[in-house]
């Protein structure tokens, strides 16, 4: 059956701009490139698809319906925080720390929410 999530698709205006972005401002790296799509990969091996967008989209919240925001996760919450502060992220909140667990919001140059997320337990694998 289904082992994982290979890739995310983001829908871009400038698709080589913010695969960029992820390089230059998160560590990604570009793995693949075809007429039509460039895929970025993080050190984990998770990728994301960008490719260019045909149609504007609406408004869009953290609470707008749909997939609405990536995960970063990390190992050192303050450092990549501070390493985000000086390259000019956009950030929409403060830290925020829950039983342990550190997260902050974030948005790509194209308006796509992100957050940084390091859990001091990490999540169960079932129920």
């Amino acid at each position: 059956m289904i082992v994982g999530i290979e890739h995310t698709a983001i829908v871009a205006n400038d698709v080589a701009a913010l695969a960029n972005w992820y390089v230059d401002t998160l560590g990604f790296v570009i793995n693949y490139r075809s007429p039509g799509a460039t895929f970025v990969r993080a050190q984990n091996g998770t990728m994301i698809e960008i490719f260019a967008a045909e149609f504007p989209r609406g408004e869009q919240q953290l609470r707008t319906q749909g997939i609405r925001h990536l995960a970063l996760t990390v190992a050192d919450f303050d450092a990549a925080y501070e390493t985000l502060k000086t390259k000019n992220v956009n950030f929409v909140s403060e830290p925020m720390e829950s039983k342990g667990n550190r997260v902050v919001f974030f948005t790509d140059p194209e308006g796509n929410y992100l957050h940084l997320l390091h859990r001091a337990v990490p999540m169960p694998e079932s129920l």
